[in-house]
């Protein structure tokens, strides 16, 4: 598939901030310009499409570098590499612009979000404007990758819902936690992964060995985006932080602060969780915030073990990939799932 000629964007391309992506520039400024191409639409929706080129342009691209670098483990990337990884950025943003509805998230990517600038109504169409454009790009791939890539999509919003139900369940055990990760978010990783090779003629041991490396990654991601939720920096993560406490989602360093603190301390943080975040309220006579269960998370050591959970997924990931030969490809893969899990500190 050759992209067309005619497709405009004003200034070059971002490149991705993944340092192990600077292999596959050139193939990604290819993704980027096919999902452009995806975004072109008559000029009445004109400024809120152009807008969400340039923030997706300006993402990571996590997912379609996994793609395009589980391909280049086995030979060139083709056009179907540069087609799958559109779909699956294509998918992931489509997510985010309804995320940032639930959460009433104000920026994304260092900009105000869409929902912000035009409204929650604007945001939601805009996203299944996006879903729409991905069924339109899968009606041209192969029928077994389109039923991954559906599946993958199912996934994902099984595991999104299930995180809503979960709201207030503070009894919510780590297992089912990682459960609901492994859905939302570590399954697109995994299947990117997995698309990637097959695409590219692994065999099914390797395809396997891919995604099992994609899991890894995207609940070693996850993990460390749910921390950064509550101890980062927005100037430097360019989003809205603590929508996980605003709305109640039990996340893994709080989970595990509630299995280590005593029953009259939980029963406190419990209550307080179950608040908005900017009000303060009394425990044991003190003004207890955001700043105070950072504190608490950090002195009974929950911080420091979700880390290290991350960590130990990022491990899990490389040694996934222990029988593929060497290469830049593979040594790239690496860099990026520790990129993924160094995110907090």
């Amino acid at each position: 598939m050759q992209l067309p000629a005619h497709i405009e964007i004003s200034g070059a391309l971002p490149r991705s901030s993944v340092p192990a992506f600077r292999l596959i520039d050139d193939e990604l400024g290819r993704v980027k310009k096919l999902i452009c191409e995806q975004l072109a639409v008559p000029a009445c929706a004109g400024m809120t499409t152009s807008y969400l080129r340039k923030q997706i342009c300006s993402g990571k691209m996590l997912r379609p570098g996994l793609v395009l670098l589980a391909g280049a483990l086995f030979g060139p990337i083709t056009d179907e590499h540069i087609r799958v990884a559109a779909v699956v950025e294509m998918i992931h943003n489509a997510a985010l612009l309804h995320d940032d509805v639930i959460d009433d998230g104000q920026k994304r990517r260092g900009k105000p979000t869409v929902n912000s600038l035009w409204g929650n109504e604007s945001a939601v169409l805009l996203g299944d404007f996006l879903s729409s454009k991905v069924l339109e790009v899968c009606a041209g791939l192969e029928l077994e990758v389109t039923r991954m890539i559906a599946a993958a999509t199912v996934r994902t919003c099984t595991g999104e819902l299930r995180q809503v139900v979960q709201r207030r369940n503070w009894q919510l055990s780590e297992s089912e936690y990682i459960d609901i990760i492994t859905e939302k978010s570590a399954v697109l990783f995994s299947s990117s992964c997995l698309l990637g090779g097959l695409l590219a003629g692994a065999s099914k041991t390797q395809v396997q060995s891919l995604a099992d490396f994609g899991l890894n990654v995207g609940i070693a991601f996850q993990i460390t985006d749910d921390l950064l939720d509550i101890v980062g920096s927005e100037s430097k993560t360019g989003k809205t932080l603590g929508s996980d406490v605003d709305k109640n989602k039990p996340t893994l360093a709080v989970i595990h602060l509630l299995r280590t603190i005593g029953k009259r301390e939980k029963s406190a943080v419990i209550n307080s969780l179950s608040l908005k975040r900017k009000t303060q309220y009394a425990i044991r006579n003190k003004q207890y915030d955001k700043e105070a269960l950072v504190e608490m998370l950090r002195s009974y050591g929950s911080l420091e073990y979700a880390h290290g959970r991350a960590q130990e997924f990022v491990t899990k990931a490389i040694a996934a990939l222990a029988d593929l030969s060497q290469g830049d490809a593979k040594d790239a893969l690496i860099e990026t799932v520790r990129f993924a899990g160094r995110r907090v500190i």
